[in-house]
């Protein structure tokens, strides 16, 4: 006779704390998971109970958003505006960079950096510049820490950030669904849902993801105050983050603040869906290429020299 199976419900981070808090009375349960607040950082009950950020009503959002903003104000002494775009129709945002123009100086690094509100003592940033030997693709022989003068001799210089693939292995590997693709074509994070496993950072082929192994620091007088849910909001310790595309910034017809940085005009973003965009026009009539097309993550993120 064959073996019978049950099914067994499947257990998220939001049920088992539910049912750990009904069982127990909130008052009990906030004192019982405290250990458990202060080993995964400044995550507080109210974080640990919150809803994912798909199920959050427009009241609830708005409650979480004012929250957020009051805890700024708290910790840092700083006035911000937190705000939640959302994709804008008929939009689907791609990046590309002339590896023609790129000549390393780092000005994106800095860039997100500031914008996006990283941790200053690490020098945390989403970009990493790469500097290879000009005819090599060995990627992982690339030298991301130089220091010297550029551009170097026979070198060029790869920016290399979150692809935002088609195809996201990263998505795949979050076992609490705490990172998704929105419909503008970019990844996001729920800060407040990721449960720090790092999954995802190992899963992704581009080493895109950064884990903040400790509570992030910056002067108050160093915080960008304008600031998106899903995007450059301080984020706590134990979570993992990625570039968002500055979504903050592009939802609302900016660019991203790595590109208004780049000072030789390297760098290409827009709405490929816009037959007349400036991105569009560079991918039908560059030779664009993506990285590590082998593993079929369909980055969205191209590159190209010019002929």
């Amino acid at each position: 006779m064959a073996e019978r199976r049950t099914s067994l419900p499947v257990l998220s981070r939001r049920t088992a704390l539910k049912g750990a808090g009904a069982a127990l009375g909130i008052g009990a349960f906030g004192v019982s998971i405290s250990p458990l607040t202060k080993a995964i950082g400044e995550l507080t009950l109210s974080d640990l109970l919150q809803k994912h950020y798909k199920e959050l009503t427009d009241d609830e959002r708005g409650r979480v958003l004012a929250r957020f903003e009051a805890q700024a104000k708290d910790d840092l002494g700083v006035e911000v505006s937190i705000d939640d775009p959302k994709p804008i129709p008929g939009v689907k945002f791609v990046y590309a960079i002339n590896l023609s123009v790129c000549n390393g100086n780092g000005k994106c690094v800095e860039a997100c950096h500031k914008e996006n509100n990283h941790d200053r003592a690490s020098k945390q940033s989403y970009i990493r510049v790469l500097e290879l030997p000009r005819g090599s693709t060995d990627l992982e022989g690339a030298d991301s820490t130089y220091t010297h003068a550029v551009p170097a001799k026979d070198k060029y210089y790869l920016p290399v950030q979150c692809q935002q693939c088609d195809n996201p292995p990263c998505v795949k590997a979050c076992p609490v669904e705490a990172t998704w693709k929105e419909d503008d074509g970019i990844v996001v994070v729920d800060y407040s849902w990721c449960i720090g496993c790092r999954y995802c950072e190992a899963a992704c082929p581009y080493h895109a993801r950064r884990f903040n192994w400790q509570e992030p620091t910056i002067p108050p007088e160093e915080v960008n105050p304008d600031q998106g849910y899903l995007s450059n909001r301080i984020r706590p310790q134990g979570v993992v983050e990625k570039c968002h595309y500055c979504l903050h910034r592009t939802r609302k017809g900016r660019l991203p603040a790595c590109l208004e940085a780049c000072p030789t005009g390297a760098r290409v973003f827009g709405n490929i869906l816009d037959p007349e965009s400036e991105i569009r026009w560079v991918l039908e009539n560059k030779r664009v290429f993506f990285l590590k097309e082998e593993l079929g993550t369909q980055p969205a993120f191209f590159y190209f020299f010019d002929d």
